[in-house]
């Protein structure tokens, strides 16, 4: 695949997460994915995983434990079968109510029209943050 035809194929699975259509990005994954968000295990979608079923987890932490995810990308660059993205990834934990709005980039690699590897960078902390029901500075 060319890099409009990956950048095209990361645009999908975005426009899948929006409509909450995780079978579509299921279905555009390479059967040896791998995907991965470093972060502490208080946020339950972090972690490595690998393979379609595991990464199927991740959406569904996603969707059992935050209220109106979004996710928003600002700018996307291809290069051969890299492609990157950045933006903002904001919502409501359901178990806290706190919101957040963080800054995020994603990498990927496409292998046969497949996504191959996703890697989630982001900030973790303000993430854990949202997710821990009191307040370290005021002990709320």
């Amino acid at each position: 695949m060319n890099e409009q035809q990956n950048t095209a194929l990361i645009q999908s699975e975005y426009d899948a997460f929006a409509r909450g259509d995780v079978q579509t990005i299921l279905s555009n994954l390479a059967d040896d994915v791998e995907w991965v968000l470093e972060g502490p295990a208080s946020i339950p979608f972090s972690g490595r995983k690998n393979g379609p079923a595991q990464v199927a987890k991740f959406f569904e932490a996603i969707g059992s434990s935050l209220r109106n995810p979004k996710l928003t990308i600002e700018q996307t660059i291809a290069q051969g079968d890299s492609v990157a993205s950045i933006g903002r990834f904001s919502g409501t934990v359901a178990a806290t109510g706190k919101t957040f709005d963080v800054p995020i980039a994603h990498f990927f690699t496409v292998r046969n029209g497949k996504i191959a590897r996703f890697v989630d960078f982001g900030d973790t902390a303000a993430l854990a943050e949202a997710y821990t029901k009191t307040s370290a500075a005021t002990g709320d």
